[in-house]
């Protein structure tokens, strides 16, 4: 699995899957996958899971490299990577 433990905090790979029914994450292999219900237009992909990211997972979170890739990486400040991986799996559990 794509996520890291830095000095001040946590980053994950992710893929981003837009124009979804519903806002998900799965995991597939290693890769995280996310899937978003918005269009890749001016920034709303980008919003809407810095949005739903940071209220599921109780953490800031900003997109370090991506902006306008499915291929993203995000930073989630003061953010223990144990305690991510595991909010992550509960959540891709519970979205399913």
């Amino acid at each position: 699995m794509s996520i890291n433990q830095a000095q001040d905090g946590t980053s994950l790979k992710v893929f981003v899957k837009p124009n979804s029914s519903k806002f998900k994450i799965e995991f597939d292999g290693e890769e995280i996958v996310i899937y978003s219900t918005e269009e890749p237009v001016k920034g709303k992909v980008n919003r809407e899971i810095v949005k739903k990211l940071s209220k599921m997972l109780n953490f800031e979170v900003e997109i370090i490299s991506g902006l306008t890739s499915k291929q993203k990486v995000l930073f989630l400040k003061d953010a223990k990577k144990e305690t991510v991986e595991a909010a992550l799996r509960s959540i891709a559990n519970t979205l399913s």
